[in-house]
This record gives structure tokens, sequence and C-alpha cells, in this order.
């Protein structure tokens, strides 16, 4: 690697060339503070907190789009740099409606901490002119308030340059710039996807999820009701953020407890329902080799995935397996199987999803998921790691000091397999476990896939079991989607088997997962962290097949008979929407 020599604050450092000289000073552990960048997604230069001083320049240079050259001397914090920045924070809250503390990001805004830190007091020093109050409450999903906006542009960053979507964009001009999607249409009338990614991508309040914790207190709070939840496999590597945290702590057994003192009936591990998930996918895949169905199959967990296919792929949605998302058939099960067996009505059940997924609040109103009968959703409500977090904070619960608890019976049992459905690769890693075995009719030497695993945006393979050779191939993204199924169409690329997650990383970086600041996803990849998490545990199960597990088994004997068969695809199948653009 090429380096270059440069001087910062009277120190001398080498650094790779290409760099900017926020890298150059991020390299040398120097901080300067950003607002509108967010590394390789949105590095435009907007908002002017990044200022430095470079000696023989005639003014100030934002950091984030200047290249660092050999020889340059910067100056990272002098009175001049701390005077322009202040001032620039105080013309960003000209224009910004100040009511911080009743709001959903109160003491983890960006905005906030930069404000505290520079002593930018609450003061009107500049009088702007306020938007235009503007609400989109469309989607199933999400807020926008333009009060909050900044205009740091992220959320555009996040929906153009990393989801390759593009649905909204800076309107107008002036003090009425604002961001909305095309022609001011709600967000519910474009292809939005509901990944949430702009969520995540927003440093103050502008963005959030629609929050339906009320909706879920009051279930639980009425004692005709019987209301159970069940947690994605991702959650446990996640959720501890929001109680203070390092990435990459799995707190599983805290969550658990802190759950069930919210008063849950019943608080179940979703790995059993990716179990199932890969039950059925993996016969339909054998199926469709064996009998000349459509191939490649492509999985079907992902919702945003799957309303991306239906809007901008729709020639593929007979592609996409049938399986219902495990989400889904945990609460199809629930609904049926258990609500028999146990002698509750489905109409008294309230079935909870613990989810790092926002796409998931508009799944579960999609059609064909009600199998305990029209009117009786297959999930009620789809809450977020955020949502659930404060779900606990409310409730005064010490998440930090709660002993270890386990999942309820009888569905406390998963496998190695179902923990790694959070990862990008993981549910394809699954699915072949239990497939090769299938296929080859012996225990495989070697479970690891590890061609399918890691953060990489497109990976394929191609595995030899006996008599066939399975290709595969795995994107995340819903940008890297795209570029893998075009590589499809054109007949470059020849695959039998494909995942696609919408989120980059896979569910571990969902939408609906703990928000980070800029500064943290420049230091820390998130994704990989929060992905070992899954790993190891995959690692040290008993089980680390789907189709070792009892529970599952159990399923089969006592209500779906076999995998593929009548019940299963009555309660755990759907169908799919050519939406088009």
């Amino acid at each position: 690697m090429d380096m270059i020599n440069v001087k910062i604050n009277g120190n001398e450092y080498s650094v790779p060339k290409g760099s900017t000289i926020l890298d150059a000073a991020r390299a040398a552990n120097i901080d300067i503070p950003t607002l509108c960048y967010l590394k390789g997604i949105n590095e435009i230069g907007a908002c002017r907190l990044c200022l430095v001083e470079v000696k023989g320049a005639r003014g100030l240079m934002a950091a984030c789009v200047t290249p660092a050259n050999d020889g340059m001397e910067i100056f990272t914090n002098t009175p001049k740099i701390q005077k322009n920045r202040k001032t620039n924070l105080e013309l960003v809250l000209s224009t910004h409606k100040r009511k911080c503390l009743s709001w959903i990001r109160s003491q983890d805004c960006e905005l906030q901490k930069l404000c505290r830190d520079y002593g930018v007091d609450d003061e009107e020093h500049f009088e702007g002119k306020y938007p235009e109050p503007t609400h989109d409450e469309s989607t199933a999903f999400l807020v926008r308030d333009n009060e909050k906006c900044i205009l740091c542009r992220r959320c555009v960053g996040a929906c153009q340059n990393m989801q390759g979507i593009g649905v909204i964009s800076a309107n107008n001009r002036g003090f009425d710039t604002h961001i909305a999607s095309a022609f001011e249409l709600p967000l519910a009338s474009t292809s939005c996807v509901s990944c949430g990614q702009c969520i995540v991508a927003c440093p103050v309040g502008a963005l959030h999820e629609k929050d339906d914790t009320e909706k879920v207190w009051d279930a639980l709070s009425d004692p005709t009701k019987h209301v159970a939840i069940c947690t994605a496999p991702s959650i446990r590597a996640t959720i501890g953020e929001c109680f203070g945290f390092e990435p990459g702590v799995d707190t599983e057994g805290k969550m658990v407890s802190a759950i069930k003192a919210l008063g849950f009936d019943g608080v179940y591990d979703m790995n059993l329902t990716a179990d199932l998930t890969i039950m059925e996918e993996a016969t339909e895949f054998l199926d469709r080799v064996k009998n000349g169905g459509k191939l490649p199959l492509i999985t079907s967990c992902s919702p945003g995935w799957i309303k991306f296919c239906e809007h901008y792929f729709p020639e593929f949605t007979d592609n996409l397996s049938t399986c219902k998302s495990p989400q889904q058939m945990f609460g199809a099960m629930y609904k049926t199987y258990y609500a028999k067996k146990m002698g509750i009505d489905p109409a008294d059940i309230v079935f909870v999803s613990a989810i790092p997924c926002t796409a998931k609040k508009f799944e579960v109103r999609r059609p064909g998921q009600s199998a305990a009968g029209d009117g009786i959703f297959d999930v009620d409500y789809a809450i977020t790691t955020r949502e659930l977090a404060r779900m606990i904070k409310k409730a005064g619960v010490d998440y930090k000091n709660m002993p270890d608890g386990t999942f309820d019976k009888p569905f406390d049992i998963g496998s190695g397999a179902g923990a790694i459905f959070g990862a990008t690769g993981g549910v394809m890693e699954a699915a072949l476990r239990t497939a090769a075995e299938v296929i080859l009719g012996k225990k495989l030497e070697k479970l690891d896939f590890d061609d399918v695993r890691g953060t990489a945006p497109i990976k394929t393979a191609a595995y030899k079991l006996g008599d066939m050779e399975v290709r595969v191939a795995v994107a995340s993204g819903t940008k890297n989607a795209a570029e893998l199924l075009n590589k499809v169409k054109s007949g470059e690329l020849k695959v039998d088997f494909i995942e696609i997650m919408a989120c980059p990383g896979g569910c571990v970086n969902g939408g609906g997962q703990p928000v980070q600041s800029a500064e943290t996803k420049a230091k820390v990849d998130l994704k990989a962290k929060r992905a070992s998490i899954l790993y190891t545990a995959d690692k040290n199960m008993d089980i680390r097949k789907s189709h070792e597990n009892s529970a599952v088994k159990k399923l089969y004997d006592e209500f779906l008979g076999t995998p593929g068969s009548h019940t299963a695809h009555e309660v755990l199948h759907t169908h799919y929407i050519k939406r088009g653009l």
C-alpha cells in the first residue's frame, strides 16, 4: 500500500494514499466531528462540521471530502475552527424544531451531542425559516417528521447509494428544501421496500419506526387476551447495545428474563421456526430440482427483499420460495397448532414478534398471512429491537443486572442453523446443511459452509453433493441484489439457489436495530461483530442442523405431517404480488 506523510496538529503521520483529511485524522486517532457524513454512503461535505485549517489554503476545508496530500499540514482544533463549527451548529438549529426532551431520539441524537460538545445553547442566535410541518405516516413502518430534519441527506444516501432504490431526495431549493418523494407522493405510493435503512442513517429524530408498543401494553393489560412473543435470532446479538453493552456482546439470557418481566404469557425463540423454514424450503428446493420446477429458488425470509422483488424484478416472483418467513410461521403455528392443543380461541391470542426489521411491520398485514382464518393475522404486532428496549426501560427493568433466563416450552428448542439466520449467508448455510444430508443420505463431516459466510455484498459457491452440483449465490442489500439478479437474467451467472437479504449484512444490520453514530460505524464493523455472536452460538449448540431439532420433529408428527404436506402448505406457505414500478 502506497503511503503519504502528513502533519496533523504538529505531529507527523503516515497514512494511505487516497485518504481524505478525515480518514487521515481518524487513522491518527484524532477526532473530527461530522454530521452529514456516513462512510461509503453519504460523503458530500454539506454540514461543514468537519472544517479544518490547511496551511497555505485560502479558507477552511471540509475534512470529509478534501484529499490528504503528501506534505500537507493540517490543524483540526484551532479557536477559528471551534468558532466556525459552533456557528454552523447554530445555523442548523435556526430551522430546527427543538422539542427534544419528548422526542424518540432524545439523549441519542448526534446533533444534541455536538451542541453539548461545542457549548451551543437553546437560544435562537439566527433567525431562520421553519419548514412547513409535514408528517408522512402513510407506510406501515415509518414516520417522517420534516420539522426535525436537518437536511444532512444521510437518509437519501442510504436509499440511493447503499440500497440503489432512490425513492427520496432533496426537493426544492433554499429555505424550501426538504426531503421527500418525487412529486411529493406519500411514501406508501412509491416503490419503497420498507427496509428502514434511512431510519438508522438519520442522526436526529426526523425518521423513526412506527411505534406499536402502546398496542402491546394494552394487550398485556387485557385479562381476556393471551399474549405471547417470539424473538428473532439477531435480537440477542444487538439489544444489549440499547443498554450500554458494546457491540458484539451476547445478552440472550438477560433479554429473556427482561421480556418475561413485562408480563407475556409465553416468551419463545424464533430459532424454532427458522428451523421449520429450512425444513420446508429445503424440501421445496429438492422438489424443484427433481421435478423440473422454477430455478433458481430464491429465499423468502426477508420481507424487504420480497417487496423489492415484487417492485423491481417481478419476473422473479415465481422463483421465490413460497415459505412464509420464520416470524409468520411462528404466529401461524401458535394460532393453529398451539391454540388447538391448549384450547385457546385464536381470536383471543395476541402474538408479538421482536424483530430487527422494519419491513416486518409491513409483512404482518400482507395477504396470505392468516392461517387461523380470515381476520386473524398470524402476527398481530411486529416490534423492533429499539421498541422492545423502550418497553423494558419503561417497565423499570434493570437489564444489565437481570439473571439469565430461558425461553418457554414447548418452543424453546432451536438449532445452530436457526441461530445463524440473522447473518447474511446464514439461511443458505442452514439450508445446505439439511439439503446436503438428504441428498447424500449420510451425516456431513463438516457443517460449516465457509464460502457463504462473511459480509461481502455478493458471494457465490458450488458444492458437489454426490452426483449433484449445487450452485449457490448470496447477496445482501437491495443494490447488490439487483446486481446479482441482472447477472442471472443475462445468463452471466448460473445458479440453483439464491439467498437475498434486503439489508447489507443481513438482519444483524436491519432497519430496526439499535442506532449507532456515524463515528461508531466508521470505526467498528457492526455487521461482522454482531454476526460473530450468531456463529459462536451455532458452534456451541448441541443441535446444529434444522432437521435434527426435536421440537420441529414433534410439530410434524403431531400436526403438519411431512415437510411440504397439504397442511404445511395451508399453514406455512404464502403467495406474492407482481407490483412493478
